[in-house]
């Protein structure tokens, strides 16, 4: 389990001054997978909730839990306007987007401290 106030590799300690930031994230089941759209203050408390299933709901159901894509901003009401922007396009739009700048579709959240998602087998998990 990951702890939340202390980085899970000791000697690889960095800051990570997001951790109270408004901040705009994708997540995904898998590469092509179903995708979901959240906003916090908190990107490493929220993701930890969302895979330890404590966020419950749409998350937990259909298993998405990589971090694909996140946008920090300086302030909330950005964030939410960037959510509501982003949760209208279409799913092709918000693919490119995702490809853009991570065509592999990896698990952002890993290079936050996290272990990856165990993998469930067939298309979503690869």
């Amino acid at each position: 389990m990951l702890n939340l106030f202390q980085h899970p590799s000791p000697g690889t300690l960095r800051p990570m001054p997001f951790e109270r930031n408004p901040c705009v994230y994708v997540l995904a089941s898998g590469r092509y997978g179903t995708l979901y759209i959240g906003v916090t203050s908190g990107l490493i408390q929220r993701l930890y909730q969302h895979r330890e299933g404590i966020a419950g709901g749409f998350t937990k159901r259909y298993r998405v839990h990589r971090l694909v894509r996140y946008e920090m901003f300086g302030d909330m009401e950005g964030a939410i306007l960037r959510e509501r922007q982003l949760e209208r396009w279409h799913r092709q739009w918000k693919i490119n987007l995702i490809e853009r700048d991570n065509p592999h579709w990896a698990d952002l959240a890993v290079g936050l401290g996290f272990e990856p998602p165990a993998l469930r087998g067939g298309r979503n998990g690869s």
